[in-house]
């Protein structure tokens, strides 16, 4: 599960170049002139596969956590997104136009949308990434589909609507979770513009440590406690403890839910995958609209690696978070935060969250520390 929003990010990455290449091939090994029919839908899969192929690629390499690619900036960007843009469409109207140079236009086409999602992905980091996921997998749908109607394949055309019609679906529903307008993330003007301004400036005041001794009392006296899982949980591989940890609490008479953000992780979905791998039942798993007027009456928040989504700054202008919905964990009694060390979160901003009063950090691997807290648990209850 740790490494399963690369793996999506290569997989569009191998769907979108599959795309565009079947698209080049129909149109460059045709003995007659293809039609104006065949032109548009092998030009679209020529430059929606590219582009998905060249933008999948860098993300894959964000998400990986690859030095470089996490350091690639573009000054410029909305010039450059234009710029690309731009010359993607008149080599594709040029390639339907002059379907006689189509060699020179399909190559054309290919190098610029290649461009395109280089400089349409680059710019984007922080929570903005699940966004991008969605976005670049509807590409991938749709690229496949419009090859298929270039070659007259069914079987790419029903399995490419398919795709590029859950992708839309997904990415629109993500934008509104995030608040970011899908308009905006196509032309790349989101994530990480405001990552230089607030970056320096971090929160006032210090960390207070806690135990899993401590953590274990708070837990067993509580009539409710809210579990806040992130994309630290699946990096420690840890769903099964936090599972065991709330069915040990549910079994002392402790309400025990699961506070769900949309964005949560790396991809899509990906904590309700996680936790539905530990057998977190369905009901218990509450999203961020149903959640958030919980947090008050909760006697104790518990963070599992959550980070940029639990961030009061998000309430504030010029942060690289500013605006993203996020759980109000802040408005609980009691916070705790399980976290591997002190620092800062994807989007490259410390959290505000861990400085409050009613906040305690719990350092360690996730999975170790929870397996102390369930042991302790066990000793007080019985």
């Amino acid at each position: 599960m740790t490494d399963m929003p690369q793996l999506v990010s290569v997989f569009n990455t191998v769907g979108g170049g599959a795309a565009a290449l079947v698209a080049l091939n129909d149109i460059l090994t045709s003995a007659e002139t293809p039609s104006i029919v065949v032109l548009i839908t092998a030009g679209l899969g020529i430059m929606i596969g590219s582009v998905t192929f060249s933008g999948s690629l860098i993300a894959a390499g964000k998400l990986q956590g690859i030095k470089w690619v996490k350091k690639l900036s573009l000054p410029g960007k909305g010039f450059w997104n234009i710029l690309f843009v731009v010359l993607t469409i008149v080599s594709f109207v040029m390639l339907c136009v002059q379907p006689n140079q189509r060699l020179l236009w399909s190559i054309l086409t290919t190098v610029f949308a290649l461009c395109y999602g280089l400089v349409f992905v680059i710019p984007i980091g922080g929570a903005d990434m699940p966004v991008v996921i969605s976005v670049l997998n509807a590409c991938t749908g749709t690229a496949v589909a419009m090859s298929g109607l270039a070659i007259n394949n069914i079987a790419l055309i029903v399995a490419g609507a398919l795709v590029g019609a859950a992708g839309v679906t997904l990415s629109i529903a993500m934008s509104k979770a995030m608040n970011r307008p899908l308009l905006s993330v196509l032309a790349g003007g989101f994530g990480g513009s405001n990552s230089a301004a607030g970056a320096g400036e971090g929160p006032e005041g210090t960390m207070k440590e806690t135990s899993a001794d401590d953590l274990a009392v708070q837990l067993v006296y509580a009539e409710k406690v809210i579990f806040v899982p992130g994309f630290g949980l699946a990096q420690a591989q840890a769903q099964r403890e936090l599972a065991d940890l709330g069915t040990l609490l549910k079994d002392h008479g402790v309400e025990v839910s699961y506070a769900i953000h949309p964005v949560a992780g790396r991809m899509p979905g990906h904590m309700n995958v996680l936790l539905a791998e530990a057998n977190v039942p369905y009901e218990e798993l509450i999203d961020l609209d149903d959640i958030n007027p919980q947090f008050p009456q909760a006697n104790v928040a518990l963070v599992v690696g959550a980070n940029d989504v639990t961030n009061p700054a998000a309430r504030k202008p010029g942060t690289p978070v500013s605006g993203m919905p996020i759980l109000d964990v802040d408005k609980a009694q009691n916070v705790v935060v399980m976290k591997r060390g002190r620092g800062t979160g994807y989007a490259g901003i410390q959290n505000e969250l861990y400085f409050e009063d009613n906040t305690q950090m719990l350092f360690g691997d996730a999975k170790a520390s929870l397996q102390a807290v369930i042991a302790a648990v066990k000793e007080l209850i019985n």
